[in-house]
């Protein structure tokens, strides 16, 4: 099994701030990533109350608007092999399918049956551009972030199986950390995972600085000045 420079533990503690937070922290450890690598458009959860999910990425592609031109059974080795694959990790897992169709999102691959199979294979959830449906039916605790709700299959099927994703302009790849939110998803370098939580810690007792001042009687911006010269002292 491949090593990585973090466990579980480490993923799972990330979990306890939204990707926002995350990004921030980022800017701090990876500044070079400032401008990319999360998800640029509108996306959905399926429950906005759950909370973030992280783990290992696995990617594929797919299509609906089409039947895909294989045989039955071509059809039915390639989801074995999806699924075969997405249980394949030591880690948990965060699956990363891009929606090929010119209009993602036509056909929905992610609804009642696949979320409780995907949950049940170590995934905490999904980000795809393309649908979800059966929203009131998703495995509990299983989280969809996706372009667009649809109610229909149509041709859904699995075009590749870990090969490079981009959704929403967040380009990932077979074993990235994924950190998602009902914001969006975050791709986090393996060799930053481990300071992302000693980040959060500065910037909150920088940003702590701030509004405290903000809530003090007659804030102005003579106090909005001092607050943001003792936030820039802290280190």
């Amino acid at each position: 099994m491949p090593q990585y420079p973090f466990t579980a533990a480490d993923l799972e503690a990330l979990r306890q701030w939204d990707t926002p937070t995350i990004c921030n922290a980022l800017e701090v450890v990876a500044p070079h990533r400032r401008g990319h690598g999360f998800t640029v458009r509108p996306m959905t959860a399926v429950d906005p109350k759950l909370p973030p999910i992280c783990g290992l990425a696995r990617t594929g592609t797919q299509r609906a608007a089409f039947p895909s031109g294989r045989s039955k059974d071509a059809d039915k080795a390639m989801r074995i092999a999806w699924y075969e694959y997405v249980a394949d990790a030591a880690l948990p897992t965060v699956v990363c399918l891009q929606d090929l169709d010119d209009t993602p999102g036509v056909g929905a691959f992610w609804g009642e049956v696949n979320s409780a199979v995907h949950q049940g294979l170590g995934a905490q959830g999904v980000v795809t551009n393309g649908s979800v449906r059966d929203l009131d039916m998703f495995a509990p605790g299983f989280q969809g972030i996706a372009g667009v709700v649809n109610p229909s299959h149509a041709h859904v099927h699995i075009v590749a199986v870990n090969v490079d994703a981009t959704i929403h302009g967040m380009q990932v790849q077979h074993d990235d950390v994924v950190h998602a939110d009902q914001h969006g998803a975050v791709v986090i370098p393996h060799d930053v995972v481990t300071k992302i939580p000693a980040a959060v810690d500065l910037l909150t007792r920088k940003e702590k600085v701030i509004l405290d001042m903000v809530k003090t009687p007659g804030f102005n911006v003579t106090k909005l000045k001092e607050a943001l010269s003792k936030s820039e002292d802290i280190h």
